[in-house]
């Protein structure tokens, strides 16, 4: 359902996790590029199926006057390379079958998505990506995420073509092969001293909250076994430069005593990363 939704909109999935009551996607939201009518009725036929009515109507469309009608080609283009409706409707989806598989009705999401604009750097969605894949080692379920099949390492890990162009869109350096990129990741998974280690991830998200609450040294793969709030919560990360400008792009949304946007990620190895939000309270979850 994922994929398909992303597919017809244009966004593309760098990596996710999917855990028991919520999920963590990173997506990148390109520019729309002019899309022509068979370009349009392609994804819609992958979305809905090649026999589906609004298929259908497309196709005769077209077969009647050559193209697509301007209003049907409106409605469609302002579902696509749009992160908001894109999210509304994978939600809309999944509730719709969950309810009819559990027989229930009903909403199903607490509230609105929350997001964060990440910077589009190697290092920046780097960090953020294996903060996504460690989600089920930080809830003890697996010791390795290329064991757990439900986020986007696990499944690269098991050959899903898809899912390793995800991840090799930000750590390939030009060499898509898996082995070479799964290779650079684990140092962003794990320690040194795991990597290659027949027991990986030995330092546990326990003992990594415990060294940093009596701020003892952590290693940037150890620190991303803390739940950390920037990197859910922080508005937008990356580097100073970005963090400033995309404070001067939203400035109406901050008080006026606001004098400039980055942050640092206080307590955390990052220091090359800024964020928008000063958070003092619970930074780590």
């Amino acid at each position: 359902m994922l994929r398909r939704h992303a597919a017809f909109c244009g966004v593309r999935i760098i990596t996710y996790t999917l855990m028991s009551n919520h999920f963590h996607i990173l997506v990148r939201i390109p520019v729309q590029p002019p899309l022509s009518d068979r370009e349009i009725l392609g994804r819609v036929s992958a979305f809905y199926g090649k026999n589906a009515p609004e298929t259908l109507l497309l196709e005769d469309s077209i077969k009647t006057t050559g193209c697509i009608g301007e209003t049907d080609r409106i409605r469609l283009l302002k579902r696509m390379n749009n992160l908001s409706v894109f999210m509304k409707e994978l939600k809309q989806s999944f509730s719709i079958w969950y309810n009819r598989t559990h027989q229930r009705f009903g909403t199903l999401w607490a509230e609105r998505f929350r997001s964060i604009l990440v910077e589009d750097r190697p290092e920046v969605v780097r960090t953020v990506a294996a903060y996504i894949d460690l989600n089920p080692v930080r809830a003890g379920l697996v010791r390795d995420p290329a064991d757990y099949p439900f986020c986007g390492y696990g499944e690269a890990a098991a050959g899903n073509a898809l899912a390793i162009s995800g991840i090799a869109s930000f750590e390939a350096d030009g060499n898509d092969d898996w082995h070479h990129v799964a290779e650079k990741y684990r140092e962003t998974l794990f320690s040194k001293a795991d990597i290659g280690a027949a027991d990986a991830g030995q330092l546990t998200p326990e003992r990594a909250r415990e060294i940093w609450e009596r701020r003892g040294e952590l290693s940037r793969p150890d620190a991303l076994r803390l739940g950390i709030r920037y990197l859910i919560d922080g508005d937008a990360l990356g580097s100073q430069a970005f963090v400033e400008e995309m404070f001067l792009r939203y400035r109406p949304y901050f008080g006026p005593k606001r004098k400039n946007g980055a942050r640092p990620l206080r307590g955390l190895p990052f220091k090359e990363l800024r964020t928008m939000r000063d958070l003092r309270v619970s930074v780590i979850v």
